[in-house]
């Protein structure tokens, strides 16, 4: 059965959300660390530094979800669109939180990529990024769709109804 039609158990429905969002957040938080080191070490402009941070962002968030599809067997012409269905939303809404909010906190973006301020700012606005990518993890795989797709084509049985 699908992941859809057990998505009736609120608890296994959570459980499946919270791993899509740790999965999309992991992969973020790879691209926007290596983003904001490499721009802020090199001095880059703020918006220089963003736009590298967010392609790398998505970029690691795909690559996450692909890797293990590709060792499953599937083909990279049926892994690419179920990467782009089940993360661009979830990183599209953490890019944007994250983001933001490095934008707003007063001199973060002037810090040296070895200033822990930089790290603090940055995770913790990562971590508010994912409580907002949360719900929609949530409603996505609650209607079969997000997560839940790379789930049964991967072979990981019914989560959300465990």
């Amino acid at each position: 059965m699908s992941t859809h039609a057990h998505a009736e158990s609120p608890q296994g429905l959570n459980r499946l959300a919270f791993s899509a969002t740790v999965h999309c957040l992991t992969g973020c938080a790879i691209g926007e660390v290596l983003g904001m080191i490499i721009g802020t070490a090199l001095g880059w402009s703020n918006l220089a530094t963003v736009a590298l941070a967010v392609g790398l962002a998505f970029f690691f968030g795909y690559l996450l979800t692909s890797l293990p599809l590709l060792r499953s067997g599937l083909a990279l012409s049926a892994v690419v669109p179920l990467a782009l269905a089940s993360d661009t939303i979830s990183i599209a809404i953490m890019e944007v939180i994250d983001n933001t909010m490095m934008l707003l906190i007063p001199g973060v973006m002037d810090q040296h990529a070895t200033d822990p301020g930089f790290y603090a700012a940055l995770s913790g606005s990562l971590l508010i990024a994912g409580t907002f990518a949360f719900p929609a993890n949530r409603w996505l795989i609650g209607r079969g769709k997000g997560h839940a797709v790379v789930h049964e084509r991967h072979g990981h049985g019914n989560p959300a109804h465990a």
